[in-house]
């Protein structure tokens, strides 16, 4: 029970016995106080006013009234216009704080028994992580552990997208320009590695293209068929990618080789197992800085042929449909989109086939009724297709489903492409946001009396904590652009603003410790509104996290650690603390302090960013 639960039932017995009206608990709507009101709680009573057709001040008097009759807890209440105002006693905000002391994982819910899966990263073994697939992992990993404190049984899992023409294009280009040689041989890591080859292949193409331009086939290819007043960029521009289709060398060599890995080639597959293999290990590196794992990996060389199982099904039923050339569609356009192909006339498989059988295959594995797919939003209507062609099919998990959309991320400096090397690495971007916490911590001073050991392991909480908190803030459905240097801005909204209120409490503790201060009792305080207003904060951390957990949103456990941590700043500037005017006063305000911190380490932990004992 919520420890706002209690007061929100005994509400709904007010009306019941002075009214003699029946009312559910989601019709009470309990708020904190605002700040230029008095009191702690506030009963919204605009929705009875029509019903019992009494003024708001005479059925806050009335309801308030048998509240402190009724309910110890309740020592005083005032109406404002439809708000009904009431005073906590002190002993219930003893009670409350002592209770939320006891709990060891305080905000998490009871276990479900329910599976859910959530996929997030999928990357390409092209080339290595970047920016976006860093704002894609912390969604997902933050979602599946709130998820997790939310009661449910979550696996974690991955599609590794490691077949097609541009995993071709990295290992021809790798044959062509390699000289046989590895990743240890050139001090690179070896995702690095193989990505520096995309930009090769990449670099190679645009060579031969610019030199067909000027070429006789190319000026009698533009003279045929431009259209009226095209320039000779604007049409090549267009005709790009028909070029590395028809006539392109490095484009013929590609798809040839992309025929011979279909054929199971044995020298182009143990080739591709060797280049594959080296961006595994690559990935496996930025994972373990990031902090992330998975239960269980997938490869799209093994999934691109699931579905056929999924297709005769929707055969069978009349789902699906086939054309008289022998390929198989849907028609969604009574649900507002178009006509799909789900496998082509020589009956090989489409993306959506294989998401179809991966789905299927992921139920059959896993048993998880709820999937969550995190993905960017430029795959929003591959998604909605997906999950209707799912319902219609009648899957048991069809209406578990749901797509993890978030927007693009961009660095100040802008957009950013893979295909010509501009793209920025996951591990570079790592690497930055430590030297800026280093740079911070320079200017600051205060790990020098630390081992090096130590003090490169807090900068390293501190910044990827300065990432993460950044990156995870921001709602997952807008665009973002990440600056480094504000992300370890002390006074923003940041994460180091959060971790430094958590650093002061460890501050706090180990004074207290050093002092042989034990917290024996909190009845007979006094509290002040300050701290009341802190441990009101405190109290909402589990709705928070339900919350979170029902919407996907890890941005409100962000904002919400922002907040408290910005109550705790204010509270640890007014007030004192080891140095209280009674005892029982500085008991009560480290352990206010105490359990502030534990719930700042907790949120941060569900968006997977560790806390440093120091700043």
């Amino acid at each position: 029970m919520s420890y706002t639960k209690a007061l929100l039932l005994k509400v709904v017995d007010a009306f019941q016995s002075c009214y003699n009206l029946s009312i559910s608990e989601d019709q009470v709507s309990i708020n904190q106080t605002k700040s230029e009101f008095e009191g702690d709680f506030t009963i919204v009573i605009f929705p009875f006013v029509k019903q019992l057709g009494k003024s708001p001040e005479e059925i806050g008097k009335s309801i308030g009234t048998w509240l402190i009759e009724n309910e110890p807890s309740v020592v005083a209440h005032n109406t404002i216009k439809g708000f009904l105002n009431l005073t906590m006693s002190d002993e219930f905000w003893s009670s409350t704080l002592s209770d939320i002391r006891l709990q060891d994982k305080y905000g998490y819910q009871d276990r479900k028994n329910e599976k859910v899966l959530v996929e997030f990263s999928s990357p390409n073994t092209n080339k290595p992580l970047h920016l976006g697939h860093i704002r894609n992992i912390l969604l997902g990993w933050s979602c599946s552990r709130i998820l997790d404190a939310c009661g449910y049984d979550v696996s974690k899992v991955q599609i590794i997208n490691d077949r097609g023409i541009a995993i071709c294009k990295s290992m021809l280009a790798w044959q062509k320009f390699g000289e046989g040689k590895t990743p240890s041989d050139h001090y690179m890591k070896s995702d690095h590695y193989v990505g520096m080859y995309y930009v090769r292949f990449e670099q190679a193409f645009v060579e031969e293209y610019q030199a067909f331009q000027t070429s006789p086939t190319g000026i009698d290819l533009y003279n045929a068929k431009k259209k009226s007043e095209q320039s000779p960029e604007a049409f090549f521009k267009e005709y790009k990618n028909t070029y590395f289709n028809e006539n392109s060398t490095l484009g013929k060599e590609a798809k040839e080789m992309l025929l011979r890995w279909e054929a199971n080639d044995p020298s182009t597959i143990d080739l591709w197992r060797k280049m594959n293999q080296w961006v595994y290990d690559g990935f496996d590196v930025t994972y373990d800085k990031l902090g992330v794992s998975f239960d269980k990996l997938y490869y799209e060389s093994n999934t691109y042929l699931l579905g056929k199982k999924i297709i005769d099904k929707g055969l069978d039923n009349g789902t699906f449909y086939r054309e008289d050339d022998g390929s198989v569609w849907i028609n969604l356009e009574d649900a507002g989109m178009d006509k799909k192909i789900l496998l082509r006339s020589d009956g090989s498989s489409v993306y959506m086939t294989q998401d179809l059988g991966t789905a299927l295959q992921r139920y059959e594995d896993l048993g998880a009724n709820r999937m969550i797919y995190t993905v960017a939003d430029e795959q929003d209507y591959h998604f909605k297709v997906l999950f209707e062609i799912l319902k219609r099919l009648g899957e048991p998990y069809a209406d578990g489903l749901y797509h993890l959309s978030y927007g693009m991320i961009e660095l100040t400096t802008g957009k950013m492409k893979s295909r010509e090397g501009t793209i920025v690495d996951a591990d570079d971007l790592v690497k930055e946001v430590i030297d800026e916490a280093r740079s911070m911590s320079a200017e600051r001073g205060e790990l020098a009396m630390l081992s090096s050991d130590e003090q490169e392991d807090i900068l390293r909480q501190i910044g990827l904590g300065a990432l993460k908190f950044f990156i995870i803030k921001v709602q997952p459905k807008k665009k973002m652009i990440f600056d480094p240097t504000e992300s370890v801005d002390m006074q923003g909204q940041t994460g180091p603003y959060i971790q430094n209120a958590y650093v002061r409490i460890q501050s706090i503790k180990r004074k207290a410790e050093s002092d042989n201060i034990n917290i024996i009792a909190l009845d007979n305080i006094n509290w002040h509104p300050q701290e009341k207003l802190l441990l009101r904060s405190v109290m909402q951390f589990p709705a928070i996290i339900n919350e979170a957990g029902s919407k996907y949103e890890p941005s409100l456990i962000a904002n919400y650690c922002y907040e408290l941590a910005k109550d705790f700043h204010r509270f640890y500037h007014d007030l004192r603390i080891l140095n209280a005017e009674t005892e029982k006063i500085k008991m009560a305000r480290i352990a206010l302090s105490d359990t502030v911190g534990k719930v700042l380490a907790t949120g941060f932990d569900l968006l997977g960013i560790e806390m440093p004992s120091r700043m």
